[in-house]
């Protein structure tokens, strides 16, 4: 059996943890079986009371287990789990649920043609996305600039649905230096810069209108994010290259 580790990055989640964690739960077990799996609850940071009830659930599910990191970052928080953990895949997905999970099999499946990488995309034509004009029309745009600059061949390099094979977590990983949301867009640049295969399948995907995520904070730390890479493009091909 594989060993499949998902990720889940939660800050003050307490709520969504109740809710969501049980559903994940007996999602992992009724269809993702052929794997030896673990659902890992990253608590990055929270003020409220998402650690206490993350270890409550720990007690009632031996397949689930915490890890409380203090340093704030969502990206910080999944390079740091992922380093410490061992397993053939690591993936992550919002706790919201945001992303169907009846994709998730698709997206798992994805290394076993091959693929070093798998991503949920909302971009494609046969994805089912329920979200404001507002959020349709940044998440295109972003998705636009980065070809612009890169002429990346992935579409969607923002959806919280990600998969990566033990290698790339080992080569990769340790060289993306954001530490919150741009982590996302880092992985994908370098690790097709790398040569690494990416999967992309389409997803079926809500918009959870009570999301922390302070979209246009985000959105500048994801415009700095590709304008370092843009500026140091060659010192990063040179050092992506050489690994």
């Amino acid at each position: 059996m594989k060993k499949l580790l998902v990720c889940i990055p939660v800050y003050n989640e307490n709520q969504d943890i109740k809710k969501n964690i049980p559903i994940l739960l007996n999602f992992m077990k009724e269809r993702m079986s052929k794997y030896d799996w673990n659902v890992l609850i990253c608590n990055n940071g929270s003020t409220d009371n998402t650690l206490d009830v993350s270890e409550q659930l720990t007690r009632e599910n031996e397949r689930l287990r915490v890890a409380n990191i203090t340093e704030k970052g969502r990206g910080f928080a999944l390079k740091t789990v992922w380093l410490e953990n061992k397993a053939d895949i690591y993936s992550y997905m919002d706790i919201d649920l945001s992303t169907n999970l009846d994709n998730f099999p698709d997206l798992i499946s994805a290394f076993d043609e091959g693929y070093q990488i798998a991503i949920g995309s909302r971009l494609l034509p046969y994805s089912k996305i329920k979200r404001s004009f507002k959020r349709e029309i940044l998440s295109r745009g972003y998705n636009l600039l980065i070809k612009l600059l890169f002429w990346n061949r992935f579409s969607d390099a923002q959806c919280g649905f990600k998969a990566i094979s033990s290698e790339v977590r080992s080569v990769v990983v340790p060289f993306i230096q954001n530490r919150n949301w741009f982590f996302d867009t880092e992985l994908l640049l370098l690790s097709e810069r790398k040569g690494y295969k990416i999967k992309e399948i389409p997803v079926g995907w809500i918009e959870d209108m009570g999301s922390k995520v302070k979209i246009f904070r985000t959105i500048y730390e994801d415009i700095a994010g590709l304008i370092r890479l843009r500026l140091s493009k060659t010192n990063w091909e040179i050092k992506i290259e050489r690994i």
